[in-house]
Order: structure tokens, then sequence, then C-alpha cells
């Protein structure tokens, strides 16, 4: 279990699972960066209209207006698709390509309207486009390359132009954008660095439960369920079935003789019986039943909304399947078994599990390896 392809396969789900989450984020933190950057195209144009082309305007936002419309179209799509479909794999390319559409017709649009002699009308588009890079590094914050892209195409067409302008004040206002452009993209490394590592340990925390979880439950030597795991699964189980009205058998299982394997062959032996008892016991059963190891050579299986002759039926299957078995110098391995089966006026597990005992136990009366069933 600890070897180093469990370790591999461990850190690839635990990685699929960040991967998950980064989407997860990307979509809850950026939905209004869809209407934010709308809303402040609208509000630049409003403030620079008496400055600006009046049909540049119209056509930046009639662009703007179809590539902001795609992306809430995208997001009804991942919000209204089942959970299992919300995967990184489907969703991330879309993602990028709706993004890099509307980041470019913003940052060509803001240059495109941009006045050529109006210095404080400039001031306003450059300013606007700083503050949509900002609203980039909080909402793509989970994924670093998505954010400097956005900011990329939103910044670098204005801050260019401005470059190649004659005025000193021009020049020091593009180079000003780009020294705040390189702390924004220090600092984007950083965070994205933080949220994969906080992703990392949260998913890594969850995994170490579920392992400690699982191992609490387990029976070491067989893989089994543990005597307290079994009976708090069954009780739900028992509950369950006398809720719904469905038939529920109990099996229980004890190994013959199990005691003289021991004395005779050593305990270690007796481990391996009680491993391949366990294997079969694993593989004869659905993933509905509930079996476990009670301690011991014991070992119980609860099966719902199955007859008694069903119930039976699996039992003898059992049987043949423990006599077939070889471990090391033991040469015959045998159980016997008792099998009972709920009443609908029964509301008591325990009567239930008693019941099959005292059918085990005439199955060991009668000669051991063979099935009683419940009188």
């Amino acid at each position: 279990m600890g070897g180093p392809g469990y370790r591999h396969d461990q850190e690839m789900f635990i990685t699929a699972q960040v991967r998950g989450d980064r989407l997860r984020q990307l979509f809850h933190q950026s939905v209004s960066a869809v209407f934010g950057s709308y809303l402040a195209a609208i509000m630049l144009c409003g403030l620079c209209w008496e400055r600006i082309d009046h049909r540049v305007v119209c056509g930046w936002i009639v662009l703007l207006s179809a590539s902001s419309l795609l992306r809430i179209l995208m997001f009804i799509v991942y919000f209204r698709s089942p959970e299992s479909e919300r995967t990184p794999q489907r969703w991330e390319r879309t993602y990028w390509i709706t993004l890099m559409l509307s980041a470019s017709i913003w940052g060509a649009g803001a240059l495109a309207v941009i006045p050529a002699n109006d210095l404080l009308a400039q001031s306003l588009v450059m300013l606007f486009a700083v503050g949509m890079s900002v609203s980039a590094v909080s909402c793509y914050s989970s994924y670093r390359y998505m954010t400097l892209a956005s900011i990329g195409l939103v910044l670098l067409p204005c801050t260019t132009w401005l470059l190649f302008q004659p005025s000193a004040l021009q020049f020091g206002m593009a180079l000003a954008v780009l020294v705040f452009a390189s702390f924004v993209v220090n600092a984007t490394r950083k965070l994205s660095e933080a949220l994969e590592t906080a992703f990392r340990v949260t998913r890594e925390m969850e995994q170490a439960h579920r392992i400690s979880t699982l191992a609490a439950q387990t029976d070491e030597l067989t893989g089994l369920k543990n005597r307290r795991a079994f009976f708090e699964r069954a009780q739900q189980l028992f509950n369950d079935c006398q809720h719904k009205r469905l038939p529920l058998c109990v099996v229980m299982l004890d190994m013959d003789h199990f005691k003289h394997i021991n004395d005779t062959y050593g305990h270690q032996v007796g481990d391996q019986v009680l491993r391949q008892v366990g294997v079969i016991i694993s593989g004869c059963f659905r993933e509905t039943d509930v079996y476990g190891r009670l301690g011991g050579e014991e070992f119980a299986i609860l099966l719902p909304d199955t007859p008694i002759e069903v119930a039976l039926n699996l039992a003898e299957q059992l049987i043949q399947a423990i006599g077939g078995l070889m471990s090391g110098p033991v040469h015959r391995i045998s159980a016997s078994l008792g099998v009972a089966s709920m009443e609908f006026h029964d509301n008591d597990l325990q009567r239930l599990m008693n019941n099959a005992d005292k059918a085990l136990y005439r199955a060991k009366a009668r000669g051991r390896n063979q099935v009683a069933v419940s009188e």
C-alpha cells in the first residue's frame, strides 16, 4: 500500500483534484469580471464621449457586448452542467478562448478610442486599463498565465502606442505602466503558488483523513471491515431494509478446527488462511452487501434484498470455495455457516445475528463443513 506505485497514484490523484479546485475557483471568482469589464468600457466611453470618435466607440461596444454575452453563456452552461462534467479537460480551453477574445477586444478597443492629442483622455484610458489589470489579478489568480495573458492584451496596445509618442509625459506614463506591470507579474507568481499550495494541503489533509478513517474501519489482516465498522454499517442496512420492507439475510461463518491449524502449523499459516478467506468473501458478494471479520476466525455477511433461498445458495458456494483453499502444509480447510432471515416485525439487529449464530452452532454440532438455517 505504501510502495512507490501507490504513492505515485496518490500524487496523480491529488494533482487532478487540485486542478479541479483551480477551475472551480476560476469560474466562481470571475463571474463579476464579465460585467465589470463591460461596465468599465461603458464608463470610459461616457467620460470621454466628447473627446473620442463615436463610430469607433459604438463598434467597440458592439464587439464587447458580443464577447460578454458569449462568456455569460459559457458560465450558464458550466453552472447548469452536472458536477461530473465540470472538468478541466472540458472547460479550461473554452475559458481561455473566451477570455482571450474578450481581453483582445478590450485592449484593441481602448487603443482605437484613445485620442491622439488629448492627454487627459489618454490618462483616463490608461487608468481604466490599469484597473482592468488589477481586477484580472483578483479574478484569475488561480491561473497565472491566464492572468498575465489577459493583462498583456489589455495593457500593451495603449502602452506601446504611448511609448512612441513625442511627449515626455506620455513616455513617462507608459514607463510607469510597465513598471506597474512588472510588479504585477511577480505578484501573480506568488499568489498563484500560494493558492496551489493551499489547494494541495487541503487535498492532502482530506486524503490523510480518508486513509486514517479507512484504516480505523478495516481489519488489518483480511482487508474486510472490522467488528466496529461492520456493526455500524449493518445497523444502517438493517434500518434501511426494515423501512423499505426489503428482505435481509445474515450469514455467520466460523472456520472449522482453526485452533488446531494455529497449534499445528503456526500462527503465520493461520493468518494466511484468514487472508485467503477474506479474499474469497470479498469476491463472492456484491458491493451492496456488508461483510466483515468479527474477531478471530469468525466472519459475518449481511445480504440486503435477498430471499433466504438465495442466501442459502450463496452460503453453499462459499463453503465450496473455502473447501478448495490450500495454504502451505494445510491440506484441508473448511468452515461452518449459519443463515438467518429478518422478519418484517423484527426491530433488533442483534436478534437477527443471534439467530444466525445459533444456526452456525447447529452446523458445527452436525459435523461442521456445512450450512444450517435458522429455525
